[in-house]
């Protein structure tokens, strides 16, 4: 017996990477699985490969089920349609894992609009796309008095939660995904779905230049940085065991998950009149309240 026996999943990005460790992870748990992936390059260009396919055929190969899919998470109708097919075809959907995403890195002051407009739409746009129709088809079933138990596993990354130099396109979309996970879950709490979100560090086409790389292999050859490491999560967050955990976020380093938490009020500095306060006051009162530095200003503790 698999934890997701009879269940069935549609991960984006499923070609390679992270999304291919999770298409197998999922598979070898019991879900068939479509794996949904463009084949598009690092940046988002086509370069005529269908990795989809292949993975599709290695869980086929070990037993399992897998369909191979190759539209854009992009495309408003084309997600429709996987969600359409994917239920036409298997008799139902259970799981969504969106993992879809490219990278097109840039300062600031660099940044095309191209840049910024073709990472957030398939990120962001994308992970909103493919969730929204399943969640169409969720509270449908659920309205039509059929038992619903979908679970959504969303991407963000560390850039989206703290911010890296360069990145402002796709730490820009990662924030947002990281909010999306959070209203999502609020939404369809009563429809009986969850939405939760990952965040792993891994060696993948898109850390290739960051220092996530495989230095630190142990001696018993586990490597911190192994896409995989993550795909356990996945599969439990897809899984009925899950369900009491929503709008939540998991952060993935090596053999540890740490549970995360957004914005917290950290310090408070009440107005000294009672009324509004003043842009005079706060000339000493926000130093006091971030800490002051030797040079007098406030010290700004990085994550």
């Amino acid at each position: 017996m698999g934890l997701l026996d009879g269940k069935v999943a549609i991960v984006t990005g499923g070609g390679r990477g992270l999304g291919r460790a999770h298409c197998l992870a999922l598979a070898d748990a019991g879900a068939t699985v479509v794996v949904n992936d463009l084949g598009s390059g690092l940046h988002g260009e086509q370069v005529g490969e269908s990795p989809a396919d292949e993975v599709a055929a290695e869980i086929t190969k070990a037993g399992g089920t897998a369909k191979a899919s190759h539209c854009s998470v992009s495309d408003w109708q084309a997600t429709e349609a996987l969600v359409a097919d994917t239920v036409a075809e298997f008799g139902r959907l259970d799981i969504v894992v969106n993992n879809a995403g490219i990278v097109r890195d840039r300062m600031l002051f660099s940044m095309s609009e191209a840049d910024f407009d073709a990472v957030i739409a398939v990120h962001l746009k994308g992970t909103f796309a493919l969730s929204r129709h399943a969640c169409a088809y969720w509270r449908d079933s659920f309205k039509r008095g059929e038992p619903v138990a979908g679970r959504i596993v969303n991407t963000t990354s560390g850039t989206g939660l703290f911010g890296n130099v360069g990145q402002a396109n796709y730490g820009a979309a990662k924030a947002g995904i990281a909010n999306l996970t959070a209203i999502t879950a609020l939404e369809m709490r009563r429809y009986g779905v969850t939405a939760n979100a990952i965040s792993p560090i891994a060696a993948t086409r898109m850390t290739a230049d960051l220092a996530v790389g495989h230095s630190d292999i142990g001696a018993d050859g586990f490597d911190p940085r192994d896409p995989a490491n993550a795909s356990g999560v996945v599969v439990y967050l897809a899984s009925d065991a899950s369900s009491w955990l929503t709008g939540q976020v998991l952060r993935i380093d090596g053999d540890k998950v740490n549970r995360l938490q957004g914005w917290t009020v950290t310090g408070i500095h009440p107005s000294r009149t009672g009324r509004a306060v003043t842009a005079e006051e706060l000339i000493d009162a926000l130093p006091q309240l971030y800490g002051t530095a030797p040079t007098g200003r406030p010290a700004v503790r990085l994550p």
